[in-house]
């Protein structure tokens, strides 16, 4: 990318941003819950977070649901929204109160143990199923370490395989896939879990 395109993303970027906490200051207005929207671009994407300088707001914090699934379900109407007065996709990533960072934290920490363990047994290892957001954070965990990966399963089911070896041909078993491909397919899960 030249200079003049990175400098077209960043601005798409921060457009899906603030059209994003448009929509989720809205929604906060009408659920009567205080909270700031904080607005960020980082490895490509718009970053939108709800934080409150209290953290106490039990109300907020059920935004988040059992697992973060209420947290998914209110990133995927932010991204419609954002698509909706652009006419393009959204990969936003939504957090509330800090949780998906320390979602993100307990996640490297299991995916950096597997990773120990495929090195120190060269066997493959399968981690347990995972939402997209989880899969991207062990994809990207794994390719720091030089290791492969893949996610593999279906709907609730799907999760992610790491390998010592790069797959032999095996197309059936694994998919070539770069960062964002990855992002792309994981994103289509959870549109396709809907």
């Amino acid at each position: 990318m030249d200079e003049e395109e990175v400098r077209d993303l960043q601005s798409l970027l921060e457009e899906e941003g603030d059209l994003a906490a448009d929509y989720l200051e809205e929604l906060l207005d009408i659920a009567d819950l205080d909270g700031d929207i904080e607005i960020s671009v980082k490895a490509d994407r718009a970053n939108v977070a709800i934080v409150s300088e209290e953290n106490t707001d039990r109300r907020l914090k059920r935004l988040i649901g059992k697992h973060g699934d209420t947290l998914d379900a209110l990133q995927e109407l932010t991204r419609l929204s954002v698509q909706t007065a652009t006419g393009e996709r959204s990969r936003l990533m939504l957090d509330l109160l800090g949780y998906r960072d320390g979602q993100r934290e307990k996640i490297q920490n299991i995916a950096r143990a597997a990773v120990q363990d495929v090195l120190e047994t060269e066997e493959s290892v399968s981690l347990r199923p995972m939402n997209p957001f989880e899969r991207k954070v062990v994809h990207d965990v794994v390719a720091e370490a030089g290791l492969y990966s893949d996610s593999s399963g279906v709907g609730a089911g799907r999760h992610v395989v790491i390998s010592f070896h790069a797959p032999e041909d095996d197309e059936d078993e694994y998919e070539y896939e770069d960062a964002e491909e990855i992002s792309q397919s994981d994103e289509n899960d959870t549109e396709a879990q809907e």
